[in-house]
């Protein structure tokens, strides 16, 4: 198996081969760029900067993408020109924030350094993405609710983006965010009231197996926290302020 600098090495020179004069930039983010990168457990997360992104163009660097995620079992880069990145701020505001807080540019220019993150508008994507998140938990639950096996892979793959969705919590709450997960629903559950213990619960289920009896309590806990949270978050800035103006009478 490569290490991970040799295969984020050969990920930029296959880009290079491949995209040619094509490529302006390679940027590493997420839990390897942040410095919290768990062996088995975390991914490296690419962004790939051209200055064309036709289907043309895409065909060329297939042959990549294919070796990063069949070969190397890495998650497909995303792929953005450099103006489609600056006009995606309003709407990816959580994703690029932390592109702009913790990153490494891995060739080419640092496209991240200039673009401005409207933070009204991440607010918003925070409470959306939560609601999101709440809501395939419970569809899931209904639908696997007898299946042991399927309640913890559901709360274990879910819990990485919850992780980072209670991160923006506290960004939108005006905090710094702390380093560790331990730490992160600490903090939540001090501001919101939610249980961290329940967070903490689902983020083990990642790694550790458990009996059928604390999977569904685990399951039922983590769903209640994650509205406690919402419900929070929706009190903190309420929804007036991004009412829709209403229309002047003709």
């Amino acid at each position: 198996m490569l290490s991970k600098e040799t295969k984020l090495a050969d990920l930029v020179s296959r880009m290079k081969e491949f995209a040619a004069e094509n490529l302006e930039s390679i940027i590493l983010y997420g839990s390897e760029a942040r410095g919290d990168f768990k062996e088995g457990h975390s991914d490296l997360n690419a962004l790939c900067v051209m200055r064309s992104v036709s289907a043309l163009d895409l065909a060329r660097v297939a042959p990549v993408v294919h070796w990063w995620c069949k070969d190397q079992k890495e998650p497909a880069p995303l792929f953005f020109t450099a103006k489609e990145l600056r006009e995606s701020a309003d709407v990816f505001s959580i994703e690029l924030l932390d592109m702009r807080e913790n990153r490494r540019v891995l060739y080419g220019a640092d496209i991240i350094a200039g673009i401005d993150v409207p933070m009204n508008l991440h607010r918003v994507q925070v409470e959306h993405d939560l609601r999101t998140l709440l809501l395939k938990l419970r569809q899931n639950f209904l639908i696997n609710g007898q299946q042991d096996d399927e309640l913890r892979a559901a709360a274990a793959k879910s819990s990485s983006s919850a992780f980072t969705l209670l991160r923006h919590v506290l960004v939108a709450f005006d905090e710094k965010p702390p380093a560790s997960a331990p730490e992160v629903f600490a903090r939540i559950a001090m501001l919101t009231g939610a249980d961290a213990e329940a967070f903490a619960a689902a983020f083990k289920l990642r790694a550790f197996h458990a009996s059928a009896d604390d999977i569904r309590r685990a399951y039922g806990q983590y769903l209640n926290a994650l509205s406690v949270v919402i419900s929070a978050l929706d009190k903190r800035v309420p929804k007036q302020e991004w009412k829709r103006a209403g229309k002047s009478g003709s």
